[in-house]
C-alpha cells in the first residue's frame, strides 16, 4: 500500500498534516504547493489499495479527481472547511467537512485527536484569520499570554509563506518549509529553532506596509476594492492585505485584486467580519472557491471584472464611488 498526503500549503494544511502524522506516524507521498493551487488531487498517482489523505482542499474543486481515485480503488480521508456540494456517497471515501465559519482543517483534526497537538492548531486557526477560534482553543489548552502571542507569530508566517500566485511568487516552497517543521511535537519549539519564520515576518511587514499604502479603487459603507500592481510583493501579500481590511472594518466587506500573468485578475475575497457569509456563494459565480467568510477567484477574466463588481456590490453593498468621485469599476 502506498500512502499520499495531500494538503494546502498554507498554515491551516500544514499543521493539520503535522498534528496527523505526530499522533499517527506515516511514510506518504507529501503533495503540496501555493495556498491558492487547490487543485492537487490530480496529481496523486495512487493505484488501487493505496490510501490518499486530502487536507484544507477544496472538495468541489477536486471533485474529478476524487471520482478518478475512487474508480481505481483508492481509500480518501477528506478534512476540509470548505463548500462541498453534492458530497458522493462510497465505501472508500470517509468525508470530514465543516463549512462553519469559526472553523478551519487544523481544528477539525484537533477535534479527532481529542486535542492532543492543541498549539498547532491554535496556530493554523491564527493563520486561517480566526482569532476568536484560535483564542478558544488556547484557553482550552491552558497556554498563556506570551506563548499565545508567539504562536499567532507563527501561523500568521507560515500562511504568508504559502502565498503567491506562483511558485516563484513564494518565500519557501511549502513542502520545504513541511519538512522543516516535521521533527517538533512543540510549535514553540520549532519558532525558536527556525531562523526562517523571522525572514518571513520581517518580508510579510514590508510587504504590508506596501500594500497600505494603496488607496481603495471603491469605497462606500459596505464594499472596499483595491488592484495592486502586478508585482510579486503584491501576489504575496493579497490575502494577508485582505485580512487587515477586514479585521480593521469588521462591517464592510473586502475585495483585493492582482493581475495575474494569463492577463486576468487574482482575486481575494472577505465577507464582513461581523456577517461572515456569502464569500464563497460569490466567488463560485466567477469559477472561484473559499468558505463563507472567505473566499478567491484563480482566474477572473478582465471582461468579467464589471460583472465581478457588480455582485460584489450586491452582495454586501449599495452603489459606491472610488475616490475621484467618480463611478468605478
Amino acid at each position: 500500500m502506498q500512502y499520499f498526503d495531500v494538503c494546502n500549503g498554507d498554515a491551516d494544511g500544514l499543521f493539520a498534516l503535522h498534528q496527523l502524522r505526530l499522533a499517527t506516524p506515516r511514510n506518504a507521498v507529501l503533495i503540496t504547493g501555493p495556498k491558492r493551487d487547490n487543485a492537487l488531487l490530480r496529481r496523486v498517482a495512487a493505484h488501487c489499495g493505496d490510501h490518499v489523505t486530502a487536507l484544507d482542499l477544496s472538495f468541489d474543486v477536486n471533485r474529478a479527481a476524487v471520482l478518478a481515485l475512487l474508480g481505481r480503488g483508492v481509500a480518501i480521508d477528506y478534512i476540509d472547511h470548505h463548500v462541498a456540494t453534492d458530497l458522493p456517497r462510497h465505501p472508500l471515501l470517509h468525508a470530514d467537512i465543516d463549512t462553519a465559519p469559526d472553523v478551519c482543517t487544523s481544528i477539525l483534526v484537533d477535534r479527532r485527536l481529542g486535542g492532543r497537538h492543541r498549539a498547532w492548531a491554535v496556530a493554523a486557526a491564527y493563520g486561517d484569520n480566526l482569532p476568536g477560534a484560535a483564542q478558544r482553543l488556547a484557553r482550552l489548552a491552558g497556554i498563556e499570554s506570551d506563548d499565545d502571542a508567539r504562536l499567532r507569530e507563527l501561523g500568521e508566517n507560515v500562511n504568508y509563506a504559502g502565498y503567491g500566485d506562483t511558485m516563484d511568487d513564494l518565500l519557501i516552497a511549502p513542502a520545504a518549509l513541511y519538512a522543516q517543521l516535521v521533527p517538533y511535537v512543540d510549535p514553540l519549539d520549532f519558532v525558536a529553532a527556525c531562523p526562517l519564520l523571522e525572514k518571513i515576518g520581517e518580508a510579510r511587514c514590508e510587504d504590508l506596509k506596501l500594500a497600505c499604502a494603496q488607496r481603495p479603487a471603491i469605497a462606500s459603507a459596505g464594499i472596499e476594492v483595491y488592484t495592486l500592481p502586478d508585482e510579486r510583493w503584491a501576489r504575496r501579500v493579497r490575502g494577508t492585505f485582505a485580512n487587515r481590511l477586514a479585521l480593521a472594518a469588521p462591517g464592510r466587506a473586502h475585495a483585493v485584486l492582482t493581475p495575474a500573468t494569463d492577463g486576468a485578475w487574482t482575486v481575494s475575497v472577505r465577507a464582513p467580519v461581523a456577517a461572515p457569509l456569502g464569500a464563497d456563494r460569490l466567488c463560485r459565480q466567477f469559477g472561484g472557491a473559499g468558505r463563507s467568510g472567505a473566499a478567491g477567484i484563480g482566474g477572473l477574466p478582465h471582461g468579467a471584472c464589471d460583472a465581478f463588481v457588480a455582485a460584489f456590490r450586491k452582495a454586501y453593498g449599495g452603489a459606491s464611488r472610488d475616490n475621484t468621485g467618480g463611478e468605478s469599476s
